[in-house]
């Protein structure tokens, strides 16, 4: 037997020696207990540990307790022999208040061995034991299992003295580990149903957060943002969040009570009424509810600070938001203001609702109708109200106005749109920054130096728009075949780790484009002239700095999707062209668009085609087909929008009944070739 320097607990031997090859790194640093998850330790309460690793050699720091504390420190080889530590204290320091203790001047015997392909530690601990009766010898199993993002690690003692159901189990986190709550929210958005709870709770989020990400949703399956799940497990692994589950509002409103300094309450037989409360809520600290849920705060010590029940009986929305307007207009943020649209009627979304909170944002879901006249002259009002190149979240009413109007109303102001109503969990995410080290890198596939010839056949490929947070992106078949994604480039300062996790999970065939029209969400032709050079020099900015070398344009300013003008002018792709150097094409349109150039080898191609999520997959095919037969000359460049919800797999098995005339490529080869062998007809929006 080989003897080690030093007297080391079985908990810090486990431990050690958990690391191999593999997860070696994973365990190098300081480890602090979680008491809730962990076993009772008595005296000592809990036990830090503190692993160096090298060479297989593994030192080990353990103390149990804080002011009055054990403490042990070893250097171990980890090769699976039998070594021995001599025993110098005779604390037994798993329970001090058992009539157990160490025989110092003893050894412990000590093996280690791996099941699980290394996943799991075993270590064997014999050594002898003074009880009221004498001596006797103890043997124990320690198992050591590190969780498989390398944040948690959990050691369970098994004893032959021990009941199963009782074994002593700790479970520590990496002391640079980040303290949050996670809870989940129900699929349930209706007045007459969870919405009460589920805004009280949402409102509560933007104030707990104020001055830290604290609180994380879980939203529902069928929630517009599919990623909810995902980034939950990316901060866990990735920036070692350790969330501490919240199962009722009770629980939550207790353990952020800190944060409130009141609540409002809405009126739920004027709808609007909540809107206006979500203002008032980032305004004064206060938690928004309905009369059902006054006990419920009133329980927790909170006070009224607001009562909107019977303020706005028999008033229009546009009389309610006068009266918001003139009561807290002044006081609320001129860089962020919330359109809280979406659904009509009985059902409310309010997803974005907690970072207006957090901003002290003015909340509206006033019509941008121009025929809405009374209400469209108050929107306009609002978003004049703003800086020139702030945010407009939140989305459009669906049952009031269009979203070209929305939209072409704050380009009008050089406001960026930044949807949707749905956003979630951004008072959290706007708060964490990215990886230390992280740099955002697209997969390019041109080379610099390199001539791509095109063919004489039909080149296809495919643009997945609506941004990166819907559809697509978290169901199967992503990677498998050349894909283009939009990116929400705001969110490089709005919230960078959500564009961490996007870039980070990217496999070799996603590369990413910048959009939608500027620096955000904006019409090009319904920006202020003077306006749009500011506009296109912010997006540059933002696709530098995430990499991006193709831009995308949408501009519905002049009507509906078929029926309006998508195309661009002169005026305007001057200004990209002049603008964006780096670019090295750009595309336009949502359904297909007719405008097309080139410019010193730099494209700007409009979308030929619309996949919509309903289009049975033989009609696409037949569509794309009668396309290529329609643009007989060869090359011929076939930009393919799909619409969000259509899946990958789905438009591979599309694609694969082309035939061998059609080429899926990707986006930037697509353009560099579409570059150099234009067979479009140059076409813009003349004046």
């Amino acid at each position: 037997m080989k003897h080690i320097p030093a007297l080391l607990a079985a908990a810090a031997v486990a431990a050690m020696v958990l690391a191999t090859p593999a997860c070696a790194a994973g365990l190098d640093g300081d480890w602090k207990m979680v008491p809730e998850k962990s076993s009772g330790i008595e005296l000592y309460n809990t036990v830090a540990l503190a692993i160096t690793l090298t060479d297989n050699v593994v030192t080990i720091r353990q103390t149990w307790g804080g002011g009055r504390a054990f403490r042990d420190t070893v250097t171990l080889p980890i090769d699976g022999k039998v070594h021995t530590a001599a025993v110098r204290d005779r604390v037994w320091p798993t329970n001090v208040f058992m009539g157990v203790r160490m025989k110092p001047g003893s050894v412990r015997e000590l093996s280690a061995t791996w099941e699980k392909k290394g996943e799991v530690l075993v270590v064997t601990e014999k050594y002898p034991l003074l009880v009221s009766q004498g001596e006797r010898s103890l043997t124990t199993e320690h198992r050591f299992v590190l969780s498989e993002h390398g944040a948690v690690l959990t050691w369970k003692q098994v004893r032959p003295t021990r009941p199963a159901a009782t074994m002593p189990t700790y479970t520590f986190m990496r002391a640079d580990t980040r303290q949050a709550y996670m809870m989940k929210l129900a699929d349930n958005w209706a007045i007459d149903g969870k919405l009460p709870v589920q805004a009280m709770l949402i409102s509560l989020q933007g104030l707990a957060n104020a001055g830290g990400p604290r609180l994380y949703f879980v939203y529902p399956e069928k929630w517009d943002f599919l990623f909810t799940p995902s980034v939950l497990e990316f901060y866990k692994s990735k920036h070692r969040y350790a969330f501490t589950e919240l199962t009722t509002p009770e629980s939550a409103l207790s353990t952020f009570r800190q944060y409130l300094k009141g609540y409002v309450v809405w009126d739920r037989n004027v709808r609007t009424s909540l809107i206006v409360a979500f203002t008032i809520a980032g305004l004064e600290k206060a938690v928004v509810v309905s009369e059902d849920l006054i006990p419920m705060v009133e329980a927790a010590g909170l006070k009224p600070v607001m009562d909107l029940r019977g303020t706005f009986s028999g008033q229009s929305d546009v009389q309610i938001y006068r009266w918001a307007y003139d009561r807290y207009w002044d006081r609320c943020s001129r860089e962020f203001v919330v359109w809280m649209g979406g659904e009509g009627g009985k059902i409310m979304k309010p997803g974005v609702a907690d970072f207006g909170i957090l901003k002290q944002a003015f909340f509206t879901d006033l019509s941008t109708e121009p025929a809405d006249s009374a209400e469209y002259a108050l929107a306009k009002k609002v978003m004049a109200g703003q800086k020139p190149m702030s945010m407009v979240m939140g989305w459009h009413s669906y049952a009031k106005d269009k979203e070209r109007d929305h939209v072409r109303l704050a380009s009008s102001y050089g406001l960026r749109v930044d949807g949707l109503h749905t956003l979630p969990n951004m008072s959290f995410s706007s708060q964490t920054t990215v990886t230390p080290g992280f740099t955002f890198k697209n997969n390019h596939n041109v080379q610099p130096g390199v001539t791509y010839t095109p063919g004489k056949k039909v080149y296809i490929t495919c643009v997945q728009t609506d941004c990166l947070g819907l559809g697509a992106w978290v169901k199967p078949g992503r990677g498998e075949i050349p894909y283009a994604w939009e990116v929400t480039m705001n969110w490089v300062w709005l919230a960078p780790t959500m564009l961490e996790y996007f870039y980070g999970m990217a496999t070799p065939n996603d590369y990413f484009i910048g959009s939608l029209g500027g620096p955000g969400y904006l019409y090009p032709k319904a920006i202020p002239p003077a306006m749009l050079p500011v506009a296109v020099a912010k997006a540059r900015d933002l696709m530098k700095q995430l990499d991006l070398n193709v831009f995308e344009i949408m501009d519905y300013s002049e009507g509906a999707t078929v029926e309006g003008n998508s195309d661009v002018t002169p005026a305007v792709m001057d200004a990209f062209y002049a603008g964006m150097p780096e670019a090295i094409g750009f595309i336009n349109g949502y359904a297909p668009s007719h405008s097309f150039m080139v410019r010193d080898g730099r494209p700007l191609l409009s979308f030929d085609y619309y996949l919509s999520e309903t289009r049975l997959e033989a009609d696409a095919v037949d569509d794309l087909k009668e396309l290529a037969a329609l643009n007989a000359a060869r090359p011929y460049f076939l930009l393919m929008h799909v619409r969000q919800w259509s899946d990958i797999r789905r438009v591979k098995g599309i694609l694969d009944k082309l035939g061998a005339d059609f080429e899926l490529v990707p986006l930037d080869v697509f353009l560099r070739m579409a570059g150099t062998t234009p067979t479009f007809k140059e076409h813009l929006l003349m004046p």
